[in-house]
């Protein structure tokens, strides 16, 4: 599945690409940057996280200021990794999330920013992955309609655009609401989210992020109708983290701290807007001149505005919350995306919070390391 392609500038972001073997963005802090080797770790765990070697990190898409992007690059250039002793190198990745298990499961990527939905379905097609941490049970997937829509019923029989498949959580969603899906006709669009207001081949909705579409069709004075399926009680996540389960086994504190620093840097990053757009900066340097640092500023808080008002029931952020991926299975289920031999036990197997949990005393990040 496709994780996002936004409509911002992406020239230099495409090329380049997402082949491993070829020289990539490793951004490892240059002289005088914060952070000190083991400087918040002791020697033990520091030769613990060393013995790891290089650790991959893939971004869901490219270097956009998404939650499970900016705070791994934010740790990057802020020295958190170094810190802990951890040597992280930052790839882009292209989008497909189908790609990204692949390469997760191969090696080629140690960690990687995976959804939970997208994991079950991964694993239930033989890829082995472990999810490692989620930031919410709400997604980032959006249906969009014109002002003048004010129920989800009046769809019925009208066109719904879409990137390429509609996704599970919003089919659900406009399922769960009244509306018969066999009346739609769906047509796939390109990545410009004016053909909504524009009514392009009589559109009357159209598939989006929570993050991205609105905030483009806002600056340009187009009005439009979010409808987000977290509202109506629909399963998904955001900001999900999966691992290659080989090198989880044998290096978890490298895993742990991995978390750990990202983490640090979300609250960094979160905490002001002098320091989002500093978070913002240290992303449009890896990506490129093309890089629309308010655009993306504005993804890091709409995402981040999300998580804050959807946190994972009894849970510290990243925590994984099992009841979630239960309902996870029976969406994937109800659309035949899985197949029914998948349970839901089975699936909450294929997520370990263990390295989450290790990382928190009394729901507080535990910073420095032990």
């Amino acid at each position: 599945m496709k994780h996002r392609v936004p409509t911002f500038a992406v020239t230099a972001l495409a090329a380049v690409g997402l082949v491993l073997g070829v020289a990539g963005c490793s951004t490892q802090p240059a002289a005088g940057d914060a952070g000190t080797a083991g400087s918040a770790i002791s020697k033990e765990r520091c030769d613990e996280n060393k013995a790891a070697g290089t650790i991959t990190y893939l971004s869901g898409y490219q270097f956009q200021s998404s939650a499970s992007i900016l705070e791994y690059i934010a740790a990057d250039k802020l020295g958190y990794f170094k810190d802990l002793c951890l040597t992280v190198d930052l790839k882009p990745g292209s989008g497909d999330t189908a790609q990204n298990t692949k390469l997760l499961a191969s090696g080629q990527a140690t960690v990687s920013a995976i959804a939970q939905q997208d994991l079950i379905q991964a694993r239930a097609n033989g890829i082995d992955i472990t999810g490692i941490s989620s930031y919410s049970n709400a997604g980032l997937d959006v249906l969009m309609t014109n002002p003048g829509t004010t129920s989800l019923k009046e769809l019925n029989g009208q066109v719904v655009g879409h990137k390429g498949y509609v996704p599970a959580s919003v089919q659900a969603m406009m399922v769960k609401e009244g509306v018969d899906w066999s009346s739609l006709t769906l047509v796939k669009e390109g990545y410009d989210p004016s053909v909504l207001p524009r009514k392009q081949d009589g559109l009357a909705a159209l598939t989006g992020f929570v993050s991205n579409e609105p905030l483009q069709l806002a600056a340009a004075g187009q009005k439009i109708t979010v409808w987000q399926p977290v509202k109506y009680g629909i399963p998904s996540s955001l900001g999900a983290m999966a691992v290659n389960p080989d090198f989880a086994k044998k290096h978890p504190t490298a895993v742990q701290d991995v978390l750990r620093a990202a983490l640090h840097a979300y609250d960094f990053c979160s905490s002001s807007q002098a320091k989002t757009e500093q978070c913002v900066g240290y992303a449009a340097a890896l990506a490129g001149a093309t890089y629309d640092k308010k655009l993306n500023a504005g993804i890091w808080q709409a995402e981040t505005k999300v998580v804050a008002e959807n946190p994972t029931p009894n849970q510290p952020l990243g925590g994984i919350d099992s009841e979630n991926v239960s309902k996870l299975v029976d969406m994937l289920h109800q659309f035949a995306i899985v197949p029914d031999s998948v349970t839901a036990e089975q699936a909450n197997g294929w997520f370990d919070n263990s390295f989450i949990e290790s990382i928190y005393q009394d729901n507080k990040l535990v910073w420095p390391a032990p």
